[in-house]
C-alpha cells in the first residue's frame, strides 16, 4: 500500500511540475491542481494508515494515542482542498480575463502572430 501511495504522489507531483512548465495557462492551472493533489496525499499519508481504529477518543476509556487515528492530517487536507478549490476558481477567472485582453492563452501573452 505504501509503495502505491508513494508512486502516485511521485507521478502526480512530476506531472504537475511538468505541466507548470508548459506555455499555456490552462495547462498551468491543471499542473497546479495536480501538484496540490500530490501535496494533499503526502500530508494525508503522514497520519499513518490505521486500519480498524476509531477516529476519536471515547469518554470512558484512557487516552492512549497509539490506539486512535490521527485527525490532524485529515483536517489539514480538508482545509487544503477548500483553499485549492478557491484558488483554482480565481485562476480560471484571471485566465479568462487575460485571454479576453490579449486574445491568447499563452503565459507570456504571445500568440496568434506575435
Amino acid at each position: 500500500m505504501e509503495l502505491i501511495l508513494a508512486l502516485s504522489i511521485g507521478v502526480l507531483g512530476g506531472s504537475g511540475v511538468w505541466l507548470l512548465m508548459r506555455p499555456r495557462t490552462f495547462q498551468l492551472i491543471i499542473g497546479l491542481s495536480l501538484l496540490s493533489y500530490a501535496v494533499n496525499l503526502f500530508i494525508f499519508s503522514m497520519g499513518r494508515f490505521p486500519v480498524g481504529k476509531p477516529p476519536v477518543l471515547e469518554s470512558a476509556t484512557a487516552g492512549d494515542p497509539a490506539v486512535y487515528a490521527d485527525p490532524l492530517p485529515q483536517a489539514l487536507v480538508l482545509t487544503a482542498i477548500v483553499i485549492s478549490f478557491a484558488t483554482t476558481a480565481l485562476f480560471l477567472v484571471v485566465m479568462m480575463a487575460a485571454r479576453g485582453l490579449t486574445g491568447s492563452d499563452h503565459v507570456d501573452g504571445k500568440g496568434r502572430g506575435s
